[in-house]
């Protein structure tokens, strides 16, 4: 091949490492999560520190378990500032908490603040993929949630794929799928609020 052939078509860029597997989001868990989660399960209803590990595993799906030396001392930080207290009734060794009011007035914000940051940037990723902010809703929710992770997961494959092999079709045909999709499910919200209005 000549020096003006080679200029021409320049070998291609080496391959982008895969997306890391699913599970290995798990490292982005970001920091204060662990402490909006805490708080939420003890919303619920008063639980030690190794039911509290056992129920985030449960609802992630087993894609995090929050270790015993990130939960004790989160609780203890959380009693000391007032925020949860020990339940009177215990079992032999088990301490379970609760919220206090000014632990539900806490969270109260915490979830406040949350929204505001949403609609001010518009969009809010889960806190790490697969997780849809964990499972505190209904069983139908829930399937809603399932959902949105496939989604998610499609995306992540087309990406790839475009690294691969890139498609402006491809890409203009996802992109109205999303679009499509993304404008029927916020009318959907809209009827929603208009109903609670009404």
């Amino acid at each position: 091949m000549s020096m003006n052939d080679a200029d021409r078509h320049p070998p291609p860029p080496p391959p982008r490492p895969p997306s890391p597997p699913f599970g290995r989001w798990i490292a982005t868990v970001p920091k204060g999560f662990l402490r909006y989660c805490v708080l939420r399960l003890l919303s619920e209803k008063s639980m030690s520190g190794s039911e509290i590990m056992d129920e985030i595993e449960k609802r992630t799906g087993g894609r995090w378990k929050p270790s015993p030396g990130s939960v004790y001392p989160l609780l203890a930080w959380l009693q000391e500032k007032g925020y949860t207290k020990e339940t009177p009734e215990q079992e032999a060794g088990i301490k379970r908490y609760t919220l206090t009011d000014k632990g539900k007035a806490f969270l109260q914000e915490y979830v406040k603040r949350r929204e505001e940051f949403r609609k001010k940037i518009g969009f809010l990723m889960p806190p790490f993929p697969g997780l849809f902010w964990l499972n505190f809703h209904p069983e139908k929710v829930r399937e809603l949630g399932k959902a949105g992770e496939k989604l998610m997961m499609a995306s992540w494959n087309l990406l790839d794929s475009l690294r691969e092999r890139y498609s402006e079709k491809a890409i203009a045909e996802a992109k109205e799928v999303i679009e499509q999709a993304a404008e029927k499910i916020d009318e959907i919200s809209k009827k929603l609020k208009r109903t609670e209005e009404n």
